[in-house]
């Protein structure tokens, strides 16, 4: 199975798409703030019964340290909450499914990655 990226968990949203994948926390809480604060829980359920949710531990956190040095000295950052997904992917030894070709940035970094 597949980390799902934001972009594509969204997606899945907007056409009723249903199908298995793995999605980490972040992705969990980048929806959930764009939802009205009413829908929030139904979405939160709907969520968590359709996707495995991977929280961050420390090693997870550790390696988005490595990653975000590694930009920062290239000058060619990704948005934090980017970076904690990629860092989840590889932790857990996972292919990252995204849209988002800048994930390739970090193919050298043992991200891997299925752009759709």
């Amino acid at each position: 199975m597949n980390l799902l990226d934001t972009g594509i968990v969204i997606e899945m949203l907007k056409e009723k798409e249903q199908r298995q994948g793995i999605i980490s926390i972040i992705t969990l809480a980048e929806i959930l703030r764009g939802i009205n604060t009413q829908k929030r829980p139904a979405i939160r359920r709907l969520l968590e019964e359709s996707f495995a949710v991977i929280n961050l531990d420390t090693t997870a956190v550790e390696k988005y340290c490595d990653l975000y040095s590694n930009l920062k000295k290239q000058g060619t950052l990704l948005p934090d909450a980017d970076l904690f997904i990629a860092a989840a992917a590889i932790k857990h030894d996972l292919t990252l499914e995204t849209t988002d070709e800048r994930f390739q940035r970090l193919k050298t970094r043992r991200l891997k990655t299925q752009i759709i």
